[in-house]
């Protein structure tokens, strides 16, 4: 029977960190799939627009992934999303996939990063695990996206995991939704912050992590600079932590086997 994994990805078009954090996920996906094709779809035309003209790269749209699949033969399909939440882009995917559902023999979609409160716990140990715990008078301050979709609410909902599970002064934020950066100020200045690990809390360190969160002005790190906060910049992915990397092949894997069962 021949069986593939795509791997529905927003996309990114920064070279430099594509392939350490999407490649990545896509790479452990392949070991744990031994003998399953692996494809790659992109939910962002701009971005598949912007890799064609600037770099002559074709990167499938989840329709044309989807297409290619049906004539290619495919029997056996896990689509896996590497999105954080359940949000519009998920959303999008959803709806351009459920016109396949029929058209092969079994066909299983993972979800997201964070979907249930297992997640949580996972996510956040993979990120304990790889950054610098904070001593006195020190934080660690992730960045997300944000988004005006209700699942906006898993940004506060990691924040209380970090609390949870022991985890003092662990911040979470978001560039375009909440918390935002004015809410993360005001608990840095309570808790007497003076030195922070600022890291991206999405699955590609490009344009928002480039500018929004470590550019030269108007960005996470120089609003937190100009507060007196001495501010260490963690230049990573989410794509590029182990951990995570294992909690999108779970999800696969537990697609999977939900659909061989049915």
């Amino acid at each position: 029977m021949k069986r593939a994994v795509l791997a529905v990805s927003f996309g990114t078009s920064y070279r430099e960190t594509r392939e350490k954090t999407i490649g990545a996920i896509e790479d452990a996906l392949r070991r744990r799939f031994a003998g399953w094709e692996v494809r790659r779809a992109f939910t962002s035309r701009m971005i598949i627009r912007k890799l064609a003209e600037r770099d002559g790269m074709h990167v499938d749209t989840v329709a044309e992934a989807m297409e290619r699949l049906v004539r290619d033969g495919i029997e056996e399909v896990v689509v896996q999303p590497t999105h954080v939440m359940n949000g519009y882009e998920n959303e999008e995917m959803l709806a351009q996939l459920a016109r396949y559902e029929g058209c092969f023999r079994h066909f299983a979609v993972g979800k997201p990063l964070l979907t249930a409160g297992e997640d949580y716990r996972a996510l956040a140990a993979a990120l304990r695990q790889g950054l610098p715990a904070p001593g006195e008078g020190e934080a660690v301050v992730l960045v997300g996206h944000g988004t005006d979709h209700y699942a906006n609410a898993s940004y506060a909902a990691l924040a209380w995991y970090f609390s949870l599970l022991g985890c003092p002064r662990w911040y979470v934020g978001t560039v375009e939704g909440d918390p935002g950066l004015e809410d993360v100020r005001a608990l840095l200045r309570r808790d007497g912050v003076r030195r922070a690990a600022l890291a991206p809390l999405l699955i590609v360190a490009g344009d928002h992590a480039a500018n929004d969160i470590f550019g030269a002005e108007d960005s996470w790190k120089t609003v937190l600079e100009s507060d007196g906060v001495e501010v260490v910049p963690v230049r990573k992915g989410l794509g590029e932590y182990p951990g995570v990397r294992e909690l999108f092949v779970q999800h696969a894997v537990q697609a999977k086997e939900k659909a061989c069962r049915q």
